[in-house]
Parts: C-alpha cells; structure tokens; sequence
C-alpha cells in the first residue's frame, strides 16, 4: 500500500478550497457571514465568555470584523493573534478599537505590540474563533499550512469554534497527528458540536 503524503494532499485541497471561497458572490457571501455570526452569538460557549480570542478577517475569509464590534458591545474583551517574528508561533493582544491594529505577516491586520496589553492566562473562560481553508464534520481544519493555530491551541484551555462557510465543509479531511480540531463548526447553514476522535498514531508524511 503507498504512503500517502498528507502534506501534498492538504497543498491540492488549499488550491481547490481557495478557488471555492473566492468564487462566492459579495451578495451571497454577506448573507452567509450574518447567518453564521448570529448563529455564532446564539451559543451558550460565546454568551458565557469573558474574553473573545479571533483572527481578523481578510479576503474571502468569513468576516470577523461584526463578531468584534458586536463582543466588544456585548462587554467582552477580545484578543487577536500576532505573529512572531522569526517563529511558526504567534502571541495575542487584547485591542479597544480597530486602530490599534497595523499591516501584518501575510498581509493580515495585526496587534500594535506597544499599544495593546498582552493575553493573559490559559484561556478558561474564553472563547476562540479558528480560521481554516476549510473544516470537516470531525472538527479538523485545513490551515494554511504555517501551523501557528495548531502549536497556539495545543496550549490552549478555552472553548473553540471554528467559522465556515457550508459549501466549504467536507466530511472527512486528511489530517496530522499534530492538527487539533475545534470544539463546535459553525457555518451559515449549521452549528457542530464536535465528539473528539482518537488521535493518530502515525506521523503525517512529507
């Protein structure tokens, strides 16, 4: 039997995934995002938590800029990821208002470090929104192939949700042993709670 090479797969399945997601008319991809963000605010895991951890939205990328303005009038303290420098690894900032973020890696807003005070704990009490490619029915995500959300939430203790949009959710998704899936997927179709899986045995392949 040939070994297969998870890593060429999830590479094929970014290209396909990232044609599907552009391809999403502005009108219809605005209805999806407020299906998704008011599903989203119906959980008890948001309703219940002190502190919102997300990325900021960018492209074709299911819009987290309302879930941000909506947290911080629902009193909620939220917290968006930076990358640093030089690492696969990335901190969070709490931020107050969109200006104190800037131009980042990869193009995506970041935290101003000196105008932001860092995330502080392991999470309890918090909830976090995973970006991904793509999501399964298992809770597993296809990243974008740099691994910061993985080593962030290996560490992580909060509750986590993954966002996307239905027609980029498959049943199954080649994964790693090193991936980790989110707790709940929300799409602007359904909400998932998600029953954890065994984890693999067997180290992805390059």
């Amino acid at each position: 039997m040939p070994i297969r090479n998870i890593r060429e797969e999830k590479k094929a399945l970014r290209s396909f995934f990232r044609g599907l997601r552009d391809s999403i008319p502005e009108e219809e991809r605005n209805a999806s995002d407020l299906c998704m963000q008011k599903k989203l605010f119906q959980l008890y895991q948001y309703q219940s938590a002190d502190t919102v951890l997300t990325y900021v939205s960018k492209a074709s990328e299911p819009d987290t800029f309302r879930i941000i303005k909506r947290a911080w009038r629902d009193g909620k303290r939220v917290a968006v990821p930076r990358c640093i420098d030089g690492t696969c690894q990335m901190a969070f900032y709490y931020i107050t208002t969109f200006k104190q973020l800037t131009a980042g890696s990869f193009g995506v807003m970041e935290p101003k470090p000196a105008q932001c005070q860092p995330f502080d704990g392991s999470g309890q009490g918090s909830i976090c929104l995973v970006p991904g490619m793509a999501f399964d029915c298992q809770g597993y995500r296809l990243g974008y192939g740099k691994g910061y959300y993985d080593r962030f939430l290996s560490g992580y203790q909060g509750f986590t949700v993954g966002l996307c949009y239905s027609k980029c959710v498959r049943w199954s998704l080649p994964r790693s042993k090193y991936d980790k899936p989110v707790g709940m997927l929300v799409t602007d179709r359904f909400f998932r709670k998600i029953k954890p899986l065994p984890a693999l045995k067997e180290e992805e392949t390059g």
